[in-house]
């Protein structure tokens, strides 16, 4: 499949003008008027719950919350609770999932955790599957989150996907907000980050700057456009 990227990325985004702006981006890709995107940004500290909402799982008082200066949004992906904070890459990719994709909906959430595993790869690190839960671990420590929508289209076409992942990158982010949930209702297994497996230091900015070009690969697309405008503008502030 011969398609072209926009990839934009955000140094911060509030959880709740992402989240309109890629229902925008699906009707526009639907009309044909947009083509597909991949979102790339850090959220301000952020709960989401998903479709399987166990109110169990949040462990905060709405006063807690509040003192810690942490948004809850109940939004429409798939999966339980989970945290976005500043540390986290998370990606929202915006394309087409049809026949000439190749890929069902299971090979499409795989899809996306064999990018994180193809990513890890090149610190020698094992980034693994467990057959239960969707997401990237390392060991019995996750990594990578994973929660999508599939947007049924218009057309023919299948359906647009939204959503999508959440890497942890900086040290420490597991004993942030994460503390205050049980992250997608895994009780007996713990998060981590690219930098505590490393023991080395990451911006998130380039974190995602590589991670393009391997998400391009896996997916089949041939070129992108965008992201070296987004970075310019980073480093010339």
């Amino acid at each position: 499949m011969n398609a072209s990227l926009k990839v934009c990325y955000y140094p911060m985004m509030e959880y709740g003008e992402a989240w309109d702006l890629q229902k925008q981006l699906v009707k526009a890709i639907d009309g044909e008027q947009q083509q597909e995107h991949l979102l790339l940004l850090q959220h301000p500290p952020t709960y989401t719950i998903g479709s399987q909402r166990h109110p169990e799982h949040l462990l905060l008082s709405p006063e807690e919350l509040k003192e810690q200066g942490i948004s809850i949004f109940e939004i429409d992906r798939g999966g339980d609770i989970t945290y976005h904070g500043p540390g986290q890459l998370v990606g929202y990719p915006l394309i087409w999932l049809d026949a000439g994709r190749g890929l069902d909906l299971h090979g499409y959430l795989r899809s996306i955790e064999q990018v994180i595993i193809n990513y890890l790869a090149r610190f020698g690190i094992e980034g693994s599957r467990k057959p239960e839960y969707t997401g990237v671990w390392v060991g019995d420590v996750k990594i990578c989150a994973i929660g999508v929508k599939f947007n049924k289209c218009r057309g023919k076409r299948g359906f647009i996907t939204s959503h999508g992942f959440a890497f942890n990158v900086k040290s420490g982010i597991q004993n942030d907000g994460f503390q205050g949930i049980i992250p997608c209702g895994i009780q007996e297994y713990g998060v981590t980050s690219l930098e505590d497996i490393t023991g080395l230091k990451f911006m998130v900015e380039q974190v995602a700057r590589d991670i393009v070009p391997l998400f391009c690969e896996v997916f089949g697309i041939k070129s992108f456009e965008g992201l070296e405008g987004s970075f310019s503008t980073l480093i010339n502030e």
